[in-house]
């Protein structure tokens, strides 16, 4: 397959944060995207400090390195650079990280209890979500991104206790869709529990075979794609 360039990276970035905040992925101008550069798998792309997610531009764009420092662009870093630099240490396999404030996914990190595999889009976190409950703070430190990225594990979602959820993976793509389907989890999860006594889950051999079903990369690319078009289309409508 052929790479990308780092236009085409930060393209993709720009529209990511645009198709996050139209799913209600926002707060304010915290939460921050990365992409590790295909060509220098050292240094990685990374969302401004101050900026929406929706604000992302290829010019405000930073490019940092293993140990958290910019080594190109004149914006300013987020603190919690560390749980990208930390994650990409620890997963070869990781190429984008993204970090929000999910209202559902935040209070349903708070009970301390795992996901269960209630809902279609729960079947994708089956066994799968690691849970970091250090503190309820900012990752301000190499230490405390190293920590995020222990919980991590081999998963593709940690959720930070009462703070918010992470998500890893190979592509753009696959980690906004992952991380909005994990909110949708979350929720329905959360209305079911208060709606009273729940019905016996599925078989494990079930879930599992849905859980591959939906985890396919071309999945993901296709949910994404709908949800840049659809994102473009609100930006044509007359204001």
């Amino acid at each position: 397959m052929t790479q990308a360039t780092h236009a085409e990276i930060r393209e993709k970035m720009i529209w990511a944060g645009r198709v996050l905040v139209n799913e209600g992925q926002d707060d304010f101008t915290r939460g921050h995207i990365s992409f590790r550069l295909p060509d220098n798998p050292s240094l990685f792309f990374m969302k401004p400090h101050s900026h929406g997610l929706d604000e992302i531009t290829h010019d405000n764009i930073l490019t940092i390195d293993l140990d958290g420092k910019v080594v190109a662009g004149t914006s300013r870093r987020h603190s919690e650079v560390y749980i990208h630099s930390e994650i990409f240490k620890a997963r070869p396999d990781v190429h984008c990280v993204l970090h929000t404030h999910p209202t559902y996914s935040i209070a349903w990190s708070g009970t301390g209890r795992p996901l269960r595999p209630l809902s279609q889009p729960a079947a994708l976190f089956y066994d799968a979500v690691g849970l970091y409950a250090d503190t309820i703070n900012l990752i301000r430190s190499a230490e405390m991104g190293a920590g995020v990225a222990k919980a991590l594990g081999p998963h593709s979602v940690v959720m930070l206790k009462n703070h918010g959820i992470v998500t890893a993976g190979p592509t753009v793509d696959e980690v906004v869709i992952r991380t909005i389907m994990f909110e949708n989890a979350a929720q329905i999860q959360m209305i079911m529990e208060a709606a009273g006594t729940i019905a016996p889950e599925f078989p494990a051999k079930d879930i599992e075979q849905l859980k591959h079903d939906i985890s396919r990369p071309d999945q993901f690319a296709v949910n994404f794609d709908y949800l840049v078009r659809r994102a473009k289309r609100r930006e044509k409508q007359p204001s």
